[in-house]
């Protein structure tokens, strides 16, 4: 496998929207800070939101090695 090859490959990925960001956005107050009424409202979709970007981190660390892998069989 080429680096043509592996660029080609991680094209065909497809984008991941993690869901913490939507619920950070939706914790905070007027002033910009974080509203503890709504943190302990939103906190159970919080909880999943963060393992899923904790999930998708180990992912991506993975991959990483990963390429890292293939990158060092190359040379």
């Amino acid at each position: 496998m080429n680096i043509e090859d592996l660029i080609n490959i991680l094209k065909t990925v497809q984008h991941c929207h993690l869901r913490l960001f939507d619920y950070a956005q939706l914790i905070l107050g007027e002033d910009g800070e974080p509203d503890r009424e709504k943190v302990v409202f939103y906190a159970k979709e919080m909880t999943e939101a963060t393992d899923e970007a904790e999930a998708y981190a180990k992912e991506t660390r993975n991959m990483v090695a990963c390429l890292k892998k293939i990158a060092h069989s190359q040379s």
